[in-house]
């Protein structure tokens, strides 16, 4: 294993990536629990927004890295 280096990284990407990756794993986590709570249809919404986010994610993405 070694080291990798992220030098090239631009702080824009990494920032974006780091919010995206909180709100995208947040939503789902907090669909799992509204799930677990039997709120069957917040579960379902909150797992319909961290789809939405990464759709918007690979958009943005897309547009401005790529």
């Amino acid at each position: 294993m070694s080291l990798v280096d992220v030098s090239d990284v631009p702080a824009s990407l990494f920032i974006l990536g780091v919010v995206f990756l909180l709100l995208i794993f947040g939503l789902l986590s907090l669909g799992i629990l509204r799930m677990f709570q039997q709120k069957f249809r917040a579960g379902w919404y909150c797992f319909g927004g961290a789809l939405i986010s990464f759709t918007g994610f690979m958009f943005v993405l897309n547009k401005w890295y790529l």
